[in-house]
């Protein structure tokens, strides 16, 4: 069976807004951390899961200089969405990556405002 190929949006599409924000939340609260979203795998594909209530979301975070490929089930109910994590045995983009390209830049200006220079050190494909 061959693989198909994944494609990485830089924005959740407006169908998937809410539960992208529900489970960046729950991400956030179960982790202690401050992810922001840069990212949703396969947007499309998880937009027509979504019509039925139940479905696997992939998202892309970063906080700061460390992102994180996160996979989530979200349900939706009359109070809003259940979030918890998808049983993924082999993800097919690491649980660690490298931002997404548009999130580089934004990330490398936010430090050079913070600093006068910023040194990046390449190894291995990751910064």
């Amino acid at each position: 069976m061959a693989l198909q190929p994944m494609t990485v949006s830089e924005a959740p599409p407006k169908e998937l807004q809410a539960a992208s924000e529900a489970a960046l939340e729950w991400i956030n609260a179960t982790q202690g951390s401050h992810y922001e979203i840069t990212g949703i795998i396969d947007a499309e594909d998880t937009v027509a899961q979504a019509r039925n209530g139940s479905f696997e979301l992939g998202l892309v975070l970063c906080d700061g200089d460390v992102c994180a490929r996160e996979q989530v089930l979200v349900e939706q109910s009359a109070e809003g969405f259940r979030v918890s994590a998808a049983d993924v045995d082999d993800p097919l983009i690491p649980p660690l990556l490298d931002p997404p390209i548009g999130v580089r830049t934004g990330w490398l200006n936010t430090q050079l405002d913070k600093h006068k220079f910023v040194v990046l050190v390449f190894y291995r494909g990751l910064w």
